[in-house]
């Protein structure tokens, strides 16, 4: 199941940006993400991310691997 995009935004409560993928991802697990919320933020694409709208927009609508129709 894909985690809601209400989790990856409490997890990344705090995050200053502009990050690129590989900070976000490092910094929801220095912040107790879940294995689930850290394995779909791997799963965007490698940019760099202005401001969590930026992040919201590609996670929306998105179906990340493992996620049954």
């Amino acid at each position: 199941m894909r985690t809601s995009m209400a989790d990856v935004q409490h997890s990344l409560g705090g995050i200053d940006f502009p990050k690129n993928k590989n900070e976000i991802v490092k910094y929801a697990q220095e912040h107790g993400a879940s294995d689930e919320i850290v394995s779909d933020l791997q799963q965007l694409p490698d940019r760099t991310y202005n401001n969590a709208a930026d992040v919201a927009q590609e996670f929306s609508g998105k179906r990340f691997e493992g996620e049954s129709k």
